[in-house]
């Protein structure tokens, strides 16, 4: 199946425990390698992030567990600060 990159802009960002992450802001492409490297999320779950100084928060790629209505993400133990789900 193809699709578009700009098809993955406002997709909302959930692990794969069920967590709100964000939605989709921009993808990042490594050119030389012709490939995703990340995705920047938006409107990022201001529970889950410490938004004092916010920089930005990129996805790797490769925790993409998959793409379609939205984009599902593994879920990494400990990397969200207000977690409310139990790990």
């Amino acid at each position: 199946m193809e699709t578009q990159i700009t098809d993955l802009f406002g997709l909302h960002i959930y692990t794969d425990k069920g967590m709100f992450i964000g939605e989709v802001e921009d993808v990042l492409i490594d050119v030389e390698q012709k490939k995703i490297d990340s995705i920047v999320v938006g409107k990022v779950n201001e529970e889950l992030f410490e938004l004092k100084n916010f920089k930005g928060l990129k996805i790797p790629y490769r925790i993409i567990s998959a793409i379609d209505d939205i984009v599902l993400i593994r879920h990494l133990p400990g990397a969200f600060a207000g977690a409310s789900v139990e790990e």
